[in-house]
């Protein structure tokens, strides 16, 4: 069988839903059968070389074609989210067929060092691009990250408010007390931790418009003697200990090769008895990159896997008290986020953003949208104490939710 009859036996066993393939030529080729719900039609405006996808790898040459106008995704609200989180499906069916197997590209990855220079670098790549950009389609808190959504009503804002307050409730913090938040993004748990917990705060960055924009907020709100924001890597933090740890969103971006260090970090970083809140993107299935986040998004990123992540906990001598996992919460956090996005669009064109940059922002919104739906990737908070399991809370996890 040929190489195109193949592709098609793919693409006709990897979506639960009719999908149209219109080429450049105009001629239509219908993937259906007994298939029910909304069709979404892929419009190729290019042809497609199905060598170079192999030789550049999937991920990289479809992102970069959608990008670039090559190819469009029509159907209903998020047909790129609908499309990918079916398509994961594709994956499972390639890797137990040796006869479909043999069809997927292999792909390089990229090596990262994540030294000190090299993670400011990335992390300024993408949070750097400026504090309006993100104001126009975040909610007011400034939270990039998963919400937390108490009732199916909450507004963006109300859940992201919810997950600050979930996170510092699961610590269970004492007045006076100290705390740093490693990654503190635009500063709304460590400012919340400051004036409605009445802690002493420290946020770490590399972020130059967190940095900024965190630091006017401490003197807007007059918090100069309780909390502080500092423009470094989290590992120049060694020497200093802190009663409590949050770190939400970030060890994403540390590595494979420096994930142990990260969580060694975050246990000599805790008094003795001290209680950490890591909230984090973790694969179930097992460590894993993307090329085309790697080169457009999050360059040096990297979703640990389940098992990884657990064995460094053990590794570093921390203990597991309760693990949550807020994969569907992050889901319709980004449907949020894309639907805000689509509809500042305007003012994203006016700050000078081009249709390439556009195209690239909805893909990375919906494509991770998608990516949770299916499944492959989860969020998971992980409550660690430094001394035996649980040490200093209540005997239940009941107090996580008065």
């Amino acid at each position: 069988m040929g190489v195109e009859k193949w592709v098609n036996k793919l693409v006709e066993a990897a979506f639960d839903f009719p999908v149209h393939i219109i080429d450049e030529n105009g001629k239509e080729t219908i993937f259906a059968g007994d298939k029910q719900g909304e069709p979404i039609t892929i419009r190729m405006h290019e042809a497609f070389s199905l060598k170079e996808m192999m030789k550049k790898g999937v991920s990289i040459y479809l992102g970069e074609a959608y990008m670039q106008g090559k190819v469009d995704v029509e159907g209903g609200k998020r047909p790129i989210q609908r499309l990918l989180a079916s398509g994961y499906h594709m994956a499972d069916i390639i890797q137990s067929n040796p006869k479909l197997a043999r069809f997927l590209p292999k792909t390089k990855e990229r090596h990262h060092s994540h030294s000190e220079k090299e993670n400011k670098s990335d992390i300024q790549n993408h949070y750097d691009i400026s504090n309006d950009f993100y104001r126009l389609w975040l909610d007011k808190t400034m939270t990039y990250s998963c919400a937390y959504f108490e009732q199916p009503t909450d507004s963006l804002e109300q859940a992201q408010k919810n997950k600050v307050h979930h996170i510092l409730d699961k610590l269970r913090p004492e007045a006076g007390k100290t705390l740093v938040d490693i990654g503190c993004g635009w500063g709304t748990l460590m400012l919340t931790a400051c004036k409605e917990y009445d802690l002493k705060v420290t946020g770490v960055t590399l972020s130059e418009e967190q940095y900024r924009y965190v630091s006017q907020q401490i003197k807007d709100l007059g918090l100069e003697d309780r909390a502080e924001v500092i423009l470094e890597d989290y590992r120049e933090l060694k020497g200093r200990q802190f009663d409590y740890v949050t770190s939400v969103g970030m060890f994403e971006h540390v590595g494979t090769e420096e994930l142990p260090n990260y969580f060694q970090i975050v246990y000599d970083l805790m008094n003795e008895g001290g209680r950490a809140l890591i909230h984090g993107i973790t694969r179930q299935q097992g460590g894993a990159t993307d090329a085309w986040l790697d080169k457009y998004i999050f360059p040096g990123g990297y979703v640990p896997g389940l098992i990884e992540v657990m064995d460094c906990i053990v590794k570093s001598k921390g203990q597991i008290f309760d693990m949550e996992t807020l994969r569907r919460h992050y889901q319709k956090t980004l449907e949020i986020w894309d639907d805000n996005f689509h509809e500042v669009l305007d003012k994203v064109r006016a700050m000078g953003k081009n249709e390439e940059f556009i195209r690239m922002w909805d893909l990375y919104l919906q494509a991770c949208a998608g990516s949770f739906e299916a499944g492959n990737i989860d969020c998971i908070q992980y409550l660690i104490t430094k001394g035996a399991s649980g040490v200093g809370l209540p005997m239940t996890r009941d107090y996580m939710c008065e």
